[in-house]
């Protein structure tokens, strides 16, 4: 008997939602085409990931779009050409390459996630692991870059990678974007797009692939002002969080449940802002079909972090082939980014923050009589006095503090400084800003939509998706197809519906009970039927997907109705009159 994920394949290519890319050239391992009905799904995910992020928060985020591809230098200054990096293995035998840690897990059970590649290898050396595809010997584990690297322009030495996540960009024009948001902190930057990441040995379809689309973002903060970088702390402060700490889970623990405001005062989650946006990105989640029961935060260990974070929850969901999967990342990851990309690019990318009222600081300064050195020093002067102009303030302090104060070498008399107290106003401070990052894989959440949104009901296959993010918002059916008086009356509600924006089919071949069975496997919402009645009074019948109930409305006011039954949730009863229950079927 076929499992669910057999039958969501079946359904993806005989009904267009997706299918391995490149197929008549036998496929390539790491890439999928979504179809026309996974295109339409995912670019409604899209969507209601921007409602869920950017635009419920528009104040604050606001979004952009960045090459992908970038020079060598953005990914030095990144860490990833260093630390963006699996564990490989190869049999010395046949030659194939795998994964090492995920080879291990599979023929032990174990996790050895972040362990240097030395263990591994012990671990593969004591515990006998061999090729499961020709049970060779397997060879050194080591380490394997996952950028695709490639060349900018006709130059040899011109490098350049594919972004292998939409950070960079973000961080490379956080400079443009703060000035243009006039200087503002707290700012979000989010960003939708393709990354490519060269995985060693791609698995589980959707779930891992070498091509796939990000919703991510970078979420710049004052340090120094928790409550103020996250001003909308309190529309989800009660909502729970099922999580579980790095702790519980080496002791064997399971997920408990938190207050986002307990977990953030416990000192669970690091900071506010990242216990905010993962909490929106439970709500996010749900939104698409996936029960609260079903998911979970699991915080990542010091070895299993990427190299820029100092805390990272993995968003997890169940399902039913692969057991937990990573569905989003959320990360804070401190000053890691622009501090980097400042000291590599030698561009500040500091903020400047106003006080509320300028301060006044008294503090000591050193002064230099540049004559006494003069005088003291003669021809060695001009060299202590070029040394002494480089030196800051607290440098100079240092060297007043000495017991015999030297520069460059030289010997200096004490009585050439002179210590000062002197009043500063000081009107704002200047700071790198800290990072949170909420990060989605929109191909994964996708696959994790459909698995949520399939049922089947007397027969039939029935797709469930929450109504929002069905890719075809409704079906007009007239229930002849050859009767020219319904077909004209049909085509006029078709062309109604799209004018108003809404993604409609047409069908009139088969029989209704057929065409109403298609539409509910693919997860169409709604189902306009047009039939005799509507000739006399111009009503129509709208059919819920779900409960194949109907009820009858005017024609006219169909847009309407469609447009509160798939954006507001509305009840089917409160959009028109409904229809005895040995019709509700259609058949």
């Amino acid at each position: 008997m076929a499992d669910l994920f057999e039958k969501l394949v079946e359904i993806g290519k005989r009904r267009g939602f997706f299918w391995p890319s490149y197929e008549i050239y036998g496929g390539v391992a790491g890439f999928y085409d979504w179809g026309p009905l996974g295109a339409l799904l995912k670019q409604r995910i899209v969507e209601k990931w921007r409602r869920f992020f950017v635009l419920s928060h528009q104040e604050y985020v606001v979004e952009i779009e960045t090459p992908i591809i970038g020079p060598s230098r953005v990914y030095e200054a990144s860490g990833h050409v260093e630390h963006f990096t699996d564990p490989i293995v190869q049999c010395t035998s046949c030659k194939r390459m795998f994964r090492a840690d995920h080879l291990i897990e599979d023929a032990l059970g174990v996790s050895v996630e972040g362990l240097p590649v030395e263990e591994m290898t012990r671990i593969i050396r004591e515990k006998g692991v061999r090729c499961p595809v020709c049970g060779g010997v397997l060879g050194e584990v080591r380490t394997f870059n996952l950028l695709f690297k490639t060349q900018i322009g006709p130059y040899e030495g011109s490098i350049g990678y594919l972004r292998p996540e939409l950070a960079q960009g973000i961080f490379v024009a956080f400079k443009r974007v703060y000035e243009a948001m006039r200087n503002r902190i707290p700012l979000g930057i989010a960003q939708v797009g393709r990354v490519g990441r060269n995985e060693i040995s791609p698995r589980q379809a959707m779930i891992r692939l070498r091509e796939f689309t990000i919703m991510e973002m970078e979420y710049f903060i004052d340090p120094e002002d928790p409550e103020g970088s996250c001003p909308f702390f309190h529309r989800l402060e009660s909502e729970r969080l099922r999580i579980l700490t790095y702790e519980q889970k080496r002791a064997g623990g399971k997920p408990e449940y938190y207050k986002l405001s307990e977990a953030v005062d416990e000192g669970v989650i690091v900071h506010r802002c990242l216990g905010y946006w993962m909490a929106v990105g439970k709500k996010f989640v749900e939104s698409i079909g996936v029960p609260e029961a079903n998911m979970y935060f699991e915080e990542k260990g010091p070895e299993e972090r990427a190299h820029y974070s100092t805390q990272t929850f993995d968003q997890m969901v169940k399902v039913s082939r692969w057991g937990w999967v990573e569905v989003a990342g959320h990360s804070y990851r401190g000053d890691y980014d622009l501090g980097r990309h400042m000291r590599f690019s030698g561009v500040d990318l500091t903020v400047f923050k106003p006080h509320p009222k300028p301060i006044v600081v008294k503090e000591k300064r050193v002064i230099v009589n540049k004559a006494v050195i003069g005088r003291a020093l003669k021809s060695e002067a001009k060299k202590v006095l070029q040394a002494l102009q480089s030196m800051s303030q607290e440098e100079l302090m240092r060297l007043v503090e000495s017991p015999e104060p030297e520069v460059a070498g030289v010997k200096v008399p004490r009585e050439a400084f002179r210590v000062e107290e002197v009043e500063r106003k000081i009107t704002g401070r200047r700071f790198i800003p800290h990072v949170v990052e909420p990060s989605f894989g929109t191909d994964r959440n996708v696959y994790v939509a459909l698995e949520y949104a399939y049922r089947e009901k007397e027969g039939r296959v029935i797709l469930a998706f929450p109504r929002d993010i069905a890719p075809i918002q409704a079906v007009v059916l007239p229930l002849i197809e050859n009767d020219e008086n319904l077909v004209r009356e049909a085509r006029r509600l078709y062309e109604m519906l799209v004018d108003e924006g809404f993604t409609v089919y047409y069908d009139a071949s088969g029989s209704i009970g057929r065409r109403y069975a298609r539409a509910d496997e693919i997860g169409v919402p709604a189902a306009f039927t047009i039939d005799y009645q509507t000739l006399e009074d111009g009503t129509v019948t709208l059919r819920d997907r779900d409960t194949w109930r109907q009820v009858r409305l005017k024609m006219e006011k169909a847009p309407e109705a469609l447009r509160m039954f798939i954006y507001k949730n509305a009840r089917l009863e409160d959009l028109g009159t409904p229809l005895s229950e040995a019709g509700g079927e259609g058949v």
